[in-house]
């Protein structure tokens, strides 16, 4: 590790180390080029390269079946929230929601600006501490789409399997567990992500949209939120996030080169195996959150005997070089976050630091 900090921030998020070497090598001067990629044209033949290079990476590694575009767009996941009903809420028609915590409310607030919308199902009553059984999800018989968030960053709950949600296209917001794991692109009419956790820097959304969705959409929609706009243009509608595109396109090139997404999810379980292990092996001293079945292999939530205990224990970590494993504000507690870039040591040395720390303190 040298001498970077165990990053285990929530997003923005750890970036390998080798990529970020490359780029530190490009930053002046990009392929010859005499200028840094931050300073070329998006209408380069350089970035176009670019640009296409990095949508068929992106369809490599997730395997996206024909019939799928892959948009570069700015703004995050929160604009994605808008942009959705704005698209697909058509009147007459509902916006099925699974509530599963603070990303998904915020998700059904913007689209109730928008539209009708409908809780398919929630884990409210359990604190969010859950992701609810497949078979607890009622699709709205007027329903536009069924929108899911796949990972809550902010409470530590994760989908392991996706519903079937038949005609009704599926929206998953993948934000925090993109690539983290095979998925079967097929099951889902759109797939959206921001980059700052598993992809790359902030600055860029990715957008996966099977193109049936895109037809006769309503031409009320301001142009810059209009999905067609941006697929028609190949992403280059207006002026792009080129270097985050730029990152992404290191950090697939890196996924890649772990061997793909079977090899990054086994490494992934084996990293947060050791933490939820140092957790559930501690005798009551560290208390998981969320339910063993729906423990988020991203997210790691866990709380101490008291608030005191918690800020003494991210005292004593900071000092040891750990960064990020304060909760989120509007939950507190402590979290830590074990995306794609965060390397098995960094999680080996977290693990001894909290026997360390529990033993000092029992």
């Amino acid at each position: 590790m040298g001498n970077r900090a165990y990053n285990f921030n929530a997003g923005p998020a750890a970036l390998p180390l080798s990529v970020l070497q490359q780029a530190q090598e490009q930053l002046v001067e990009y392929q010859g080029i005499g200028m840094s990629i931050m300073e070329i044209s998006h209408r380069s033949k350089e970035y176009e390269a670019l640009n296409e290079e990095t949508q068929q990476l992106l369809k490599e590694l997730l395997q996206i079946p024909d019939g799928y575009k892959v948009l570069f767009l700015q703004g995050g996941a929160s604009s994605q929230f808008a942009m959705i009903p704005m698209n697909f809420l058509r009147p007459g028609k509902v916006g099925s929601y699974v509530n599963t915590g603070a990303w998904a409310e915020k998700a059904m607030k913007e689209a109730k600006l928008f539209g009708e919308v409908h809780e398919a199902a929630s884990s409210e009553a359990d604190n969010f501490m859950r992701i609810p059984a497949l078979n607890e999800i009622q699709i709205h018989p007027d329903a536009a789409y069924v929108h899911v968030t796949s990972n809550e960053t902010i409470g530590g709950a994760q989908f392991t399997s996706y519903p079937d949600t038949g005609k009704v296209p599926l929206i998953v917001d993948m934000s925090s567990d993109i690539l983290s794991r095979p998925v079967d692109v097929s099951k889902f009419g759109m797939i959206y992500a921001g980059a700052q956790k598993n992809l790359g820097p902030s600055g860029v959304t990715v957008v996966i949209v099977r193109e049936d969705m895109l037809q006769d959409l309503p031409k009320s929609i301001p142009t810059m939120m209009r999905y067609g706009i941006h697929a028609d243009n190949n992403s280059l509608y207006n002026t792009p996030p080129v270097y985050s595109v730029y990152m992404v396109n290191l950090v697939l090139k890196w996924i890649r080169d772990q061997g793909g997404l079977a090899v990054v999810e086994q490494i992934n379980l084996d990293k947060t195996n050791l933490i939820y292990n140092a957790i559930d092996n501690s005798e009551g001293f560290y208390q998981g959150c969320v339910d063993p079945e729906s423990r988020s292999k991203m997210n790691i939530t866990f709380r101490l005997a008291n608030e005191e205990l918690e800020k003494k224990f991210i005292k004593e970590s900071e000092a040891k070089g750990f960064v990020g494993l304060k909760g989120h504000r509007s939950v507190g507690g402590l979290r830590a976050s074990t995306y794609n870039a965060v390397p098995y040591e960094a999680c080996e040395a977290l693990t001894q630091f909290m026997e360390e720390f529990r033993q000092s303190n029992s």
